[in-house]
């Protein structure tokens, strides 16, 4: 395949998908939560990118729509609810030392590599689009659980689970050409219910214990027992 003989919207989406998944492999190394919630709130403007792209392309004027709620929740809010809560705990100093990283990240390549050699023979018969759409796709939700199988702090285990949507998220707007309205409203308020969740799990951790270390939370539960 010759990306220089696509059409713009081709290589455009191509582009996209390549960025987004390296945005994830990204995640993965981060120490830092701050440097974590920006990383992340770059893939959520890479996915309006990506769907006000589409909804020009195929002329899809719904899609403007998801784009904007897109912008709203993974852009603006979710980042600033966890940046929010990184702050108010003091951690936005703190370093959270990965236990083998090179190995993580190790792990994380291969886990892209495994995405295209499972995809390739089921769609080696579909457009460039549609095999690197679910590649992509499918590399950042396995990367989005080894983010939160890696890394001790809350924050990070919940920028894991919304990478995950975000992959289902790209698989849906590029190779089905746009879901309908009614499921990416729902979509959206599960997301926006989920980070509410997250607010509030947060705010009771941090009155408790005054930690979002999960370690922390399985010696609390120990010595419970």
């Amino acid at each position: 395949m010759n990306i220089e003989q696509q059409d713009f919207y081709t290589q455009a989406i191509l582009s996209m998908a390549a960025l987004v998944g390296l945005t994830s492999f990204l995640m993965l190394g981060q120490g830092r939560l701050l440097r974590l919630i920006f990383v992340f709130a770059l893939q959520g403007l890479l996915l309006t990118l990506t769907t006000a792209l589409a909804a020009y392309s195929l002329d899809s004027p719904h899609l403007y729509i998801s784009a904007m709620l897109t912008l709203i929740l993974k852009v603006i809010f979710i980042p600033w609810m966890l940046r929010r809560q990184v702050l108010l705990m003091n951690m936005h100093r703190d370093v959270e030392a990965l236990k083998n990283n090179t190995a993580v990240m190790l792990g994380g390549a291969g886990l892209m590599v495994f995405s295209y050699y499972v995809l390739h023979p089921i769609v080696q018969t579909s457009s460039a689009i549609m095999l690197n759409a679910l590649a992509v796709s499918l590399s950042v939700v396995l990367l989005g659980m080894l983010l939160m199988i890696s890394h001790r702090q809350a924050v990070a285990h919940v920028v894991g689970f919304m990478a995950i949507e975000n992959g289902l998220f790209f698989a849906a707007i590029v190779a089905t050409k746009g879901m309908p309205m009614v499921v990416e409203l729902g979509v959206a308020f599960d997301v926006l219910v989920a980070a509410v969740l997250f607010g509030i799990f947060f705010f009771h951790i941090r009155t408790s214990i005054d930690s979002l270390d999960v370690d922390r939370l399985n010696r609390l539960h120990e010595v419970d027992q």
